[in-house]
C-alpha cells in the first residue's frame, strides 16, 4: 500500500513539514495544467498522466511519466526536475539565477537539488522553473531523449 501524501507529510519534523507543504504549494500553484500531484518512488511528485502519456515511463509503463518529485530525506529537503535533467539551458538557467536567490553554494546532483537547510529554499526561482515546460513539452524533450 502506498502512503497518501498526508500520511507522508505528518511523519516530518516541525521544520521540515513547514517546508515541504510551501514547496508542495509553490509547485501546485506554478506548476501548468495538465500535470497530476502523486505519490510516486517514495516522493511526492508530479506526473503527466496516463490520459496525456499512454505509453508511460519507459522503465515501467504501468507508472504515469515523472516530471518533478520533492522528499524530505536524511539530510535534506531534495527537489527532482527531469526537465533540468534532460534540457541543459534549462539547468543552465537554473545554475546562474540560483545565486540571485540563495548566498550559499548550490547542492546539486543529476536531476536534484539538495536543500540542507530549510530556511535556505528558494521558492521564487523554483516557482519560475516549474512554470518553465508545459506537459507537452516535457513528452516531446522525454521522447528526444528515448531515441539517443
Amino acid at each position: 500500500m502506498h502512503p497518501s501524501i498526508e500520511n507522508y507529510l505528518s511523519t516530518l519534523s516541525a521544520e521540515r513539514k513547514d517546508a515541504m507543504h510551501q514547496l508542495r504549494d509553490t509547485i501546485q500553484n506554478n506548476l501548468p495544467k495538465g500535470f497530476v500531484e502523486t505519490f510516486q518512488y517514495g516522493m511526492i511528485s508530479y506526473v503527466v498522466p496516463h490520459t496525456i502519456y499512454p505509453n508511460g515511463y519507459h522503465c515501467k509503463p504501468t507508472d504515469p511519466l515523472p516530471f518533478i518529485s520533492i522528499a524530505s530525506q536524511k539530510n535534506a529537503i531534495t527537489f527532482y526536475h527531469m526537465g533540468m535533467y534532460a534540457v541543459p539551458e534549462l539547468l543552465d538557467w537554473f545554475v546562474a539565477a540560483y545565486p540571485n536567490h540563495v548566498a550559499t553554494k548550490l547542492d546539486m546532483g543529476k536531476s536534484c537539488v539538495r536543500f540542507k537547510k530549510p530556511e535556505l529554499i528558494p521558492f521564487e526561482l523554483i516557482a519560475e522553473l516549474v512554470k518553465k515546460m508545459k506537459p507537452k513539452d516535457w513528452i516531446k524533450v522525454y521522447e528526444s531523449q528515448l531515441k539517443r
